[in-house]
């Protein structure tokens, strides 16, 4: 049955890319049949694996940006960015790398997704490659997971210290950040000259581009730009009193204060939602639920461990963390793979920190994928006429990442430390 429903899921996604119909709502209608049908599951299990929290967050952060790119404050907050980088194009992938890292490492990593909305139309507007522009912020999003005050790091080395495996925080932090630092690197190669068509080139000076920026802020702008420094501060404040906050909620709730100071602009942030993208993710992580239910994700980690060579058995773990961490939740792969790797560990032929450390980084590089949180966001935060390119690449991208993480990451680091 694992076998039969992963085989599924492979036609689907290459039936439905053939035919260039949308892979979401194939998928869940997939997942419907095959968990009720094939498994023997009752419907309502099979619909709890829709992600209602991913909609929430989605439609929460799209419809608060929503607001402010109609009312102008974006437009005013890209205006003073580009002042004060000027015609230093260039810094703005790494200064959106740093930004997101610092909130991500404040407690709760989705809160670098604050990011997006805001970076993703400077890249338009200064003809950065909006491929480039979202591996920055999702480098930097993976980077600050794993610093010891988030959710990730504090995942991943308590699980380990809970298997007696010496993994220093600093350490893994670190490694998250050398391996964020080397994607964005290749990245900038691949993008950084790259314009897409329609895509107009960076102007000379901000004025040029945006000649309303030296106007008064309207009173409905300062609220607005207050509004957006109040959902970082909740979502921080959340996390470092110790509840885990709900990013689209939060959203929710100050698009909600937003819309009642300005109607006209909360009327029109609703169009702004990205419902194509919510059930794009929606549908593949239904499906994903599903596999999950009838043991497929079990049944591809128990035959990697039962491969008699362990540097092959730590490549195969990884690979399989990051492929199905591209579709589901970081966190939870992270939960269940983790044991999983223990018996390699305890027959002293891998160093368990490092292992660890890979398997941690490989499950978080692929976040980039559209069909995951970050990846979804970063796509439903472009223009409209790049969400397609988008969706394409970072599929491909995420993909080449499942295959490539493994390899650096156990041979730069399980190897070594190894022998």
């Amino acid at each position: 049955m694992p076998l039969a429903a992963l085989a599924i899921f492979v036609g689907v996604f290459a039936l439905a890319s053939a035919r260039h119909v949308h892979l979401g709502v194939s998928m869940f209608a997939a997942a419907c049949g095959v968990g009720v049908i094939v498994a023997g599951l009752p419907l309502r299990t099979v619909l709890s694996g829709f992600p209602v929290n991913l909609l929430v967050l989605l439609a929460g952060v799209t419809y608060f940006f929503g607001i402010a790119q109609a009312n102008g404050t974006v437009d005013r907050v890209i205006a003073a960015v580009l002042r004060l980088v000027g015609a230093r194009t260039g810094i703005l992938p790494p200064v959106f790398f740093l930004l997101t890292a610092g909130i991500s490492a404040m407690g709760s990593p989705l809160a670098g997704l604050v990011t997006a909305p805001i970076g993703m139309p400077l890249a338009r507007r200064r003809g950065i490659d909006p491929m480039l522009m979202a591996i920055a912020i999702g480098t930097g999003f993976s980077a600050g997971a794993f610093a010891p005050t988030s959710l990730f790091g504090m995942v991943s080395y308590g699980t380990a210290r809970q298997a007696s495996i010496a993994l220093n925080p600093l350490t893994l932090f670190g490694v998250a950040i050398a391996a964020n630092l080397a994607i964005l690197l290749a990245a900038a190669v691949l993008f950084a000259r790259r314009a897409p068509a329609g895509m107009t080139e960076p102007p000379l000076a901000p004025e040029d581009a945006l000649p309303v920026s030296h106007a008064p802020w309207r009173t409905t702008q300062v609220v607005t730009a207050a509004a957006m420094v109040g959902v970082v501060a909740t979502v921080v404040a959340c996390a470092a009193w110790g509840i885990e906050p709900d990013v689209g909620v939060i959203a929710f709730g100050f698009g909600a204060v937003l819309a009642l100071v300005d109607p006209a602009a909360g009327r029109a942030a609703v169009g702004r939602i990205d419902w194509s993208t919510v059930l794009l993710v929606g549908g593949i992580v239904t499906y994903v639920g599903v596999l999950q239910a009838v043991g497929a994700v079990d049944l591809l980690g128990s035959a990697a461990k039962s491969l008699s060579v362990p540097l092959l058995s730590a490549v195969v773990i990884c690979l399989v963390g990051g492929l199905v961490s591209a579709f589901a939740s970081t966190t939870g792969i992270l939960a269940a793979l983790v044991p999983l790797a223990l018996p390699l560990v305890g027959s002293g032929e891998l160093a368990g920190w490092a292992l660890i450390s890979a398997l941690a980084v490989c499950s978080s590089i692929v976040d980039v994928s559209p069909f995951s949180t970050v990846g979804a966001t970063l796509v439903a935060s472009a223009a409209v006429e790049d969400r397609a390119r988008m969706t394409s690449l970072l599929t491909w991208w995420s993909m080449a990442l499942v295959v490539l993480g493994p390899l650096v990451l156990v041979g730069t680091l399980v190897v070594p430390a190894s022998r």
